[in-house]
C-alpha cells in the first residue's frame, strides 16, 4: 500500500476511535499498532514495548510532574481566591472592571499553575457567579474566563513549552521567555475586546457586594494587602524559577522540583492545609495528570514510529519541501493545520507528532523556531475554546451548568478570533518574540 493511502487510512481510523470517546492516548497507541502489524506482521509488536517506554526515559521529562504538582498545589489552595479578590478591589470600578480583573487574574493564575483548565476552574469559580451577579451578560462572564485560561500553556512557565523544547530539542529556558511578551500581548488584546464587549452589552456596573464591604479606604487597602501578602510569595517563587533557567543556575527539572517544593510547603504555611485529605488530593491530582500526558507522550511517540515506518512522515515533509510557494504561503499552511489538529487533540499529542515533522521544514523555510514554538501553542490555544473538543468550554459548563453551552461558545469566539490578530501580528513583528530571549540569553549561534 503506497504511503498515501495508509496515511488517510491512519488519519480516518484514529478520527473514529476519537469520536466515539476513545482516550487519546488509547486511540494513537491503538491505530499505531494496527498499522504496523497490517503493514508488516506480528514481528512489530517487538519494538513496541522499547519505543513505548524509551518516549518518557528522558531525564528532561521530570520536569513535567514537577511542575504539574506545583500547579496542583496552587490550585487546590485558596491563592486564586485571594488574586481575584484583589485584583476586583482595585480595578472593579472602572467600566468592565471586573471583567478586565478576570482576564488579569487569569494571566498571573497561568503563570503560578502552568495550566489550562486549572486556570479555567480557579479563576472561574469566584468570577463567573460574580459577574453574572453584577448584571454582566453570560457570554461575556463565561468567554472571558474560558479564553483567559487558555494562557496557561503560553506564559511561562508552561508545560507544553517544555513538551516542545525536550521534542525539537531546543532551549527550554529561551522558549519559556520567548513565551512572556506573546502571553502578555494576548491577555492585552483579550482585555481590549472585553471592555469592548461589556460596552456593547451594558448593564454591568450593578455594585458587588465585595464592592460594598470595601467601600472606605482603609478597608479596602487592609483588604488588599492581606490578598497580596498571601499571593506574593507564590509569584516570588515563579520569579525564583524562571531567574534560575534564565541564569543558568539550575536545569527544568531541578527548578520543577525546588518550586514544587516551595508551592507544596506555602500551601500547607500560608492557607493551613495541615489535613492529610488536602494533600493526598492534590497529589492524587498531579498524579492523574502526569499520567495522562505522559501516556500520550509515549502512544504518540509510538503514532509517530508507525507514520515513519510507512514512510507517511517522509512523504508528507517532502511534499511540503518541494511545494515552491512563498515560505509564508507555506507557514500559512502550516497554521491551519495546526488550527484543525487543535480542535481534535490535546496541546500535548499535537507537539509530540507535529513538532518533530515541522520544525525541519521551519528551518528550511528560515524561520525561527523559538518565533514557531510561540505560534504553534497560540493555534493550540484556540483549540481549547472551540469545538468540537474544546476543552474550556466544558471546564466553564461544569462550573455554570445553567449557562447554555450555546452562549459559551458565542462569548468565547470572538477571543479566538483576538489569537487570529495575534498570530498576525507576531508574523508582523516576530522581534515581539525574539527580542527578549535574545536580550537576556543573547543570541542562538
Amino acid at each position: 500500500m503506497d504511503p498515501v493511502t495508509s496515511g488517510i487510512l491512519v488519519v480516518i481510523a484514529l478520527v473514529v476511535l476519537m469520536a466515539i470517546g476513545t482516550p487519546i492516548a488509547f486511540a494513537l497507541g491503538g491505530v499505531a499498532i494496527g498499522a504496523l502489524v497490517m503493514d508488516r506482521g506480528m514481528g512489530e509488536l517487538t519494538y513496541f514495548g522499547e519505543t513505548f517506554f524509551g518516549a518518557v526515559a528522558s531525564f528532561g521529562f521530570v520536569a513535567i510532574p514537577m511542575f504539574i504538582l506545583m500547579g496542583a498545589a496552587v490550585a487546590s489552595s485558596p491563592t486564586g481566591r485571594d488574586l481575584y479578590r484583589s485584583l476586583d478591589l482595585w480595578m472593579g470600578r472602572l467600566p468592565g472592571g471586573l471583567a478586565i480583573s478576570n482576564i488579569a487574574a487569569c494571566s498571573i493564575f497561568a503563570a503560578l499553575s502552568g495550566s489550562s483548565p486549572a486556570t479555567s476552574a480557579a479563576i472561574g469559580k469566584l468570577g463567573i457567579p460574580e459577574m453574572r451577579k453584577r448584571g454582566y451578560p453570560d457570554g461575556v462572564a463565561a468567554g472571558c474566563i474560558a479564553a483567559g485560561g487558555t494562557l496557561g500553556i503560553l506564559i511561562p512557565p508552561s508545560v507544553t513549552m517544555i513538551v516542545y523544547g525536550i521534542s525539537t530539542e531546543t532551549s527550554i529556558g529561551r522558549l519559556f521567555i520567548a513565551g512572556a511578551i506573546p502571553g502578555l500581548m494576548l491577555a492585552g488584546l483579550f482585555m481590549v475586546w472585553t471592555l469592548i464587549a461589556c460596552k456593547l452589552a451594558g448593564g454591568y456596573d450593578t455594585p458587588s457586594p465585595i464592592m460594598e464591604a470595601a467601600a472606605k479606604v482603609k478597608e479596602n487597602v487592609k483588604t488588599n494587602s492581606r490578598a497580596l501578602v498571601r499571593v506574593l510569595p507564590f509569584l516570588v517563587v515563579v520569579g525564583g524559577i524562571l531567574f534560575a533557567l534564565y541564569g543558568g543556575v539550575a536545569t527544568p527539572s531541578e527548578a520543577a522540583g525546588i518550586g514544587a517544593f516551595l508551592c507544596l510547603a506555602l500551601a500547607v504555611i500560608i492557607y493551613r492545609m495541615w489535613q492529610a485529605r488536602p494533600l493526598i488530593n492534590i497529589m492524587r491530582d498531579a498524579l492523574r495528570e502526569s499520567v495522562m500526558i505522559m501516556l500520550i507522550i509515549a502512544a504518540a511517540e509510538i503514532f509517530a514510529f508507525a507514520l515513519s515506518s510507512l514512510f507517511i512522515t517522509q512523504t508528507v515533509a517532502a511534499g511540503i519541501a518541494d511545494m515552491e510557494v512563498n515560505r509564508w504561503v507555506l507557514m500559512g499552511a502550516i497554521n491551519l493545520f495546526l488550527l484543525v489538529a487543535g480542535f481534535f487533540l490535546p496541546p500535548v499529542a499535537v507537539i509530540v507528532m507535529a513538532a518533530p515533522i515541522l520544525l525541519p521544514i521551519i528551518l528550511e523555510a528560515n524561520f525561527d523556531p523559538y518565533w514557531f514554538a510561540v505560534i504553534l501553542t497560540i493555534n493550540l490555544e484556540i483549540g481549547l475554546i472551540t469545538p468540537p473538543v474544546g476543552l474550556n468550554l466544558f471546564i466553564i459548563k461544569g462550573i455554570a451548568p445553567d449557562i447554555a453551552l450555546r452562549d459559551i461558545l458565542m462569548g468565547s469566539l470572538p477571543y479566538a478570533l483576538c489569537m487570529v490578530l495575534a498570530i498576525v501580528l507576531l508574523c508582523i513583528f516576530p522581534g515581539v518574540v525574539t527580542w527578549l530571549p535574545d536580550l537576556l540569553m543573547g543570541p542562538e549561534l
